[in-house]
């Protein structure tokens, strides 16, 4: 399976009001805490594949899911392979990866707010210590990558945005950018 998705800045407020006015349903708010680990044999940064523990706050509920995103596939967005699992208890899965040698690097926290649109997922999220950015995503096959990003691409503009202002950096990267400035 493939996550096609396409990034902007973008103020919360504006874009909340506009799906609105474009009547886009509103599916949940929920605080996320990733945390992204180092693997002991190889470089992520270099291979460009992501590792990390998510823990999801949603209605006072609390679950934990592991994800592995593979490198980018395609230049025009963040399309990318993806393999998530839910876990029982997010402090034991942090406790294995640590006695396996996977290392911390990094805590992402976001604040978002999901809406459903023209059969797309509509992310408006503030993310801490990075900004506020607008998240168009679906799942495809690799057969249906280049139509789902020119979709997600529609969906921006009828957001007033535009998708040559995307931006391909993932959240950890621009954190990460941001702790070097």
């Amino acid at each position: 399976m493939y996550e096609v998705e396409v990034k902007v800045a973008a103020p919360a407020a504006a874009v909340v009001a506009r799906l609105d006015e474009l009547g886009a349903e509103q599916t949940g708010d929920v605080v996320q805490v990733d945390i992204y680990y180092d693997a002991p044999h190889r470089d992520f940064a270099a291979t460009d594949e992501a590792f990390r523990l998510r823990r999801e706050t949603r209605d006072g509920d609390t679950e934990a899911r592991i994800t592995y995103k593979g490198p980018l596939v395609e230049a025009a967005s963040k399309t990318r392979e993806e393999f998530e699992t839910g876990v029982d208890d997010g402090e034991t899965a942090d406790e294995i990866f640590g006695q396996l040698g996977f290392e911390p690097a990094a805590t992402v926290r976001k604040d978002r707010r999901f809406y459903r649109y023209d059969g797309y997922t509509v992310t408006v999220d503030d993310v801490e210590d990075v900004g506020e950015f607008v998240e168009v995503e679906t799942e495809t096959d690799a057969e249906g990558v280049d139509a789902a990003r020119e979709g997600a691409f529609d969906v921006l503009r009828d957001l007033g945005l535009d998708p040559d202002d995307q931006i391909r950096t993932s959240y950890l990267g621009l954190l990460l950018d941001n702790a070097g400035e």
